[in-house]
């Protein structure tokens, strides 16, 4: 994941497992890349079929047209640099949609105040103009690098039915993180412990799955291994941290299924040393990262955190310990508080509500396997 093949002679490494194997080198990019096929290094330049999103389209595509109902088995994944920086989208969509505005949501484009942690304490109670301008751009410009996805979604469903293999086939649709655009006057990044950066859309159709059913239980990365390994009638590892999700799938209408109540986020800042962030001065000693546009800093060293997010019928709650000097606490009761812009542990009387979550986190740090499956 982004450093794989940048070591001397690792790009002809394959991970076990895989029979046809397209891992890009590096990180995510759109043109100007390389790849590891089957470990055979292949460049690629900036002509618009070098276009990465395509690419994997183009690939996807044609490792389906060799499959019908006979064929054995397959799991194929996909995954393209959109929405990524440097936002760069297939040219036939460029500008699409450069007339949008990021989102103006309540906690947009103001300061976290005294009650969130000292990194956000930094940023200004109102961005500059300018940054409220790039912020606007580029939600248009990640707007338009997922046209492409839309299209390999669509051609890639479209040759599952031709094939016949569509009612056979389970498609799941994810992402890695989530993305903030002016949230709590922080530009655009990803490293944040609040709803707007660690939740992610997760879609999944197939055989015996009935359409347009929304299901709130907490479902988390975790999940996937052991669902596509149950998908596939193969023995689930005891040491798995995650859950399938093929009952859940399967038992749609069923309010009685047994499901965690509580899972755990966890996230390790990073910075950077002395003298690097050229053009902030005030960061000449380093420890923080992410600082752009304006030298706001999205990141630091001591940006790490473990959370215990909460949900159940009834309770909709996240409390995150930060291992800063401060040991600095952030409480949220999403229900009430779906923005997140009261800290209940800094504003809250009720302290047997704000430490709740203590010895399920201290829990959740030690767990492994089927200990990590808190139910209600």
């Amino acid at each position: 994941m982004n450093q794989y093949g940048l070591a001397e002679g690792k790009g002809s490494e394959v991970p076990s497992g895989w029979d046809y194997w397209n891992g890009l080198i590096g990180n995510s990019v759109y043109y100007n890349y390389s790849l590891s096929v089957d470990g055979q290094i292949e460049a690629h330049g900036s002509n618009p079929n070098d276009y990465l999103t395509d690419l994997i389209n183009e690939r996807a595509l044609k490792f389906l047209l060799d499959r019908d109902k006979s064929s054995d088995p397959f799991f194929m994944m996909l995954s393209t640099p959109a929405c990524h920086a440097p936002f760069q989208a297939n040219l036939k969509h460029e500008g699409t949609f450069s007339d949008l505005k990021a989102p103006r949501t309540p906690n947009f484009n103001v300061s976290g105040g005294p009650n969130k942690h000292w990194l956000l304490r930094q940023t200004p109670n109102i961005l500059p103009k300018d940054s409220v301008q790039k912020i606007d751009e580029i939600f248009g410009k990640r707007w338009a690098t997922l046209l492409s996805v839309d299209d390999m979604f669509s051609n890639i469903i479209d040759i599952l039915q031709a094939k016949g293999l569509l009612d056979n086939t389970f498609v799941f649709f994810a992402s890695d993180n989530g993305y903030h655009l002016g949230q709590f006057s922080l530009p655009i990044d990803k490293r944040q412990m609040y709803e707007f950066d660690v939740r992610i859309p997760l879609l999944v159709s197939g055989p015996g799955i009935k359409g347009g059913i929304e299901r709130l239980e907490p479902v988390v990365t975790v999940d996937l291994a052991p669902t596509f390994l149950d998908l596939a009638e193969i023995v689930i590892p005891s040491h798995m941290d995650g859950i399938s999700l093929f009952p859940l799938l399967m038992s749609i209408g069923d309010e009685t299924l047994p499901w965690r109540s509580s899972f755990l986020i966890e996230y390790q800042g990073e910075g950077r040393a002395a003298g690097e962030l050229h053009g902030c001065p005030q960061y000449d000693l380093g420890g923080v990262s992410q600082c752009f546009p304006d030298c706001i800093c999205e990141d630091a060293f001591n940006n790490t955190y473990t959370c215990v997010r909460t949900i159940t019928s009834n309770v909709n709650r996240i409390r995150c310990d930060f291992e800063d000097d401060e040991k600095f606490v952030e409480v949220y009761d999403l229900n009430a508080d779906p923005y997140e812009l009261n800290n209940l542990f800094r504003n809250h009387t009720n302290k047997s509500l704000v430490f709740l979550e203590e010895p399920t986190l201290d829990r959740f740090q030690a767990c492994r396997g089927r200990t990590c499956r808190l139910n209600k």
